[in-house]
């Protein structure tokens, strides 16, 4: 949920960024590339990244390394927009190429990381609920998104922003206190949501590789005896049968 907030409200702020902050006639172009680069580098981190990272590190790891990369990537941009040199679409693609490639890595994850707890459920449950748990992946997509949009109205409501997203109409001007704000709610509120997303992982995230490794094994273990005891009930039935 965290993850999916983090992402919605980064991209829920940018535009306004790119239309009111970076400005100029050409906004739309400019977002354009810049979302189109960004789009290369997450699947380059969904694609290429994460498996190379996963040789050689565990699933908890590159979910550790990614939200941190994420971290510093917003922490860059931070200090890109305080110094003036958000300005520069080059430089601005740095730590976004950073967020996009780990929000890849972290999309890859989350969905491993519901698998893990399908089997986790049947162990404990006895019953598979995939429907229902991959279910709920779409359910957190969507209430991150109605979030997101909740914070980035009250968000521009107390910086004081005029204007709106469409791509026709002169640019409003804004004051430089609007454009400090604009600045800081996209990225500093994505990184407390990080932040927030990595205290909660460390603390409660208990399906490690290993674990889930050996909850695979005893599923495994269980449905052998279930099949030896299908076996020997049908091999009763069928002696009955023939006598």
């Amino acid at each position: 949920m965290c993850f999916c907030l983090c992402r919605r409200i980064g991209k829920t702020f940018i535009i306004y960024f790119f239309k009111y902050d970076l400005g100029g006639a050409g906004w739309k172009a400019t977002y354009t590339l810049f979302s189109t680069v960004g789009g290369a580098a997450q699947i380059l981190g969904m694609m290429v990244l994460y498996p190379l990272l996963r040789k050689k590190f565990s699933s908890t790891q590159v979910f550790h390394l990614s939200l941190v990369l994420a971290l510093c990537g917003y922490g860059t941009l931070l200090v890109f927009c305080l110094t003036g040199l958000s300005h520069s679409l080059a430089l601005l693609c740095i730590p976004g190429v950073v967020v996009f490639a780990c929000n890849g890595m972290l999309t890859v994850l989350t969905t491993l990381f519901l698998s893990n707890s399908v089997d986790y459920g049947q162990l404990k449950t006895g019953r598979r609920e995939e429907s229902v748990i991959f279910s709920m992946q779409t359910f957190v997509v969507k209430a991150a998104s109605g979030v997101a949009v909740f914070l980035t109205g009250i968000g521009l409501d107390l910086i004081g922003l005029v204007g709106n997203t469409e791509e026709t109409g002169p640019v409003a001007v804004q004051s430089a206190g609007t454009l400090l704000g604009l600045r800081l709610m996209m990225t500093v509120l994505p990184m407390l949501v990080l932040a927030g997303a990595l205290v909660l992982f460390r603390r409660k995230f208990v399906l490690t590789d290993a674990r889930a490794a050996e909850i695979s094994a005893q599923l495994d273990a269980r449905m052998e005896k279930l099949q030896k005891i299908a076996a020997q009930a049908t091999e009763g039935k069928d002696r009955a049968l023939s006598s």
